[in-house]
């Protein structure tokens, strides 16, 4: 091998060590930028949001409130979420968060946010209407009239007469009956008399 194809290989082995120790950099480093915690803090509850922390179980989180432990140190994987619950308050407390992340100090959180008083809300007051006075003309009905005596009202207090059955037609029919009486009794008259005529 000459002098030339030594230094040439030489110079690709340092090249090609150079990018393997950047593409190792990269990747180490990879996991810890990609760290993305995110919280927020309402009136009456915390909500936790910790992703991409890596696959070591030494990931831990705290959080306290008003001094008191809301969230005992639990550790995580990669990923956690939660929603704490605040307990009731009558003045702003504090709440802090606490991360230590397994790939290093630089990683970790240590913050702190207040939780504000929630608002009570006061039942909305119903308005009373207020009577307005009628200023319309009575009507028709309520005018008495002065053309015709009034007529008082039949008694409803009376009980009413029993249903017979008969109707307005009944002394037409009553009519026929007669007749067909009377008929028939001047025709038996007019045979018997001309019975006895014959005899």
């Amino acid at each position: 091998m000459t002098e030339i194809n030594r230094t040439r290989w030489r110079s690709g082995a340092l090249i090609a060590a150079a990018a393997v120790g950047a593409l190792a950099v990269g990747l180490s480093a990879a996991p810890a930028v990609a760290h993305t915690p995110t919280w927020t803090v309402t009136c009456d509850e915390v909500s936790l949001v910790l992703t991409n922390y890596g696959h070591n179980a030494r990931n831990s989180v705290t959080v306290t409130a008003d001094g008191k432990e809301l969230l005992p140190t639990e550790t995580f994987t990669n990923d956690f979420s939660r929603t704490l619950k605040l307990p009731e308050h009558d003045k702003e407390i504090a709440v802090r968060l606490v991360i230590t992340a397994s790939d290093g100090d630089q990683f970790g959180r240590d913050e702190t946010k207040t939780a504000p008083v929630c608002e009570e809300e006061s039942p909305t007051p119903t308005p009373t209407p207020t009577p307005t006075p009628s200023t319309a003309s009575p009507t028709p009905s309520e005018t008495p009239s002065t053309s015709a005596p009034a007529t008082p009202a039949p008694s409803t207090s009376a009980p009413g007469l029993a249903e017979t059955g008969s109707s307005s037609s009944t002394p037409l029919i009553a009519g026929a009956a007669a007749l067909v009486i009377a008929a028939g009794g001047g025709i038996t008259w007019a045979a018997r008399r001309r019975r006895g005529s014959q005899d």
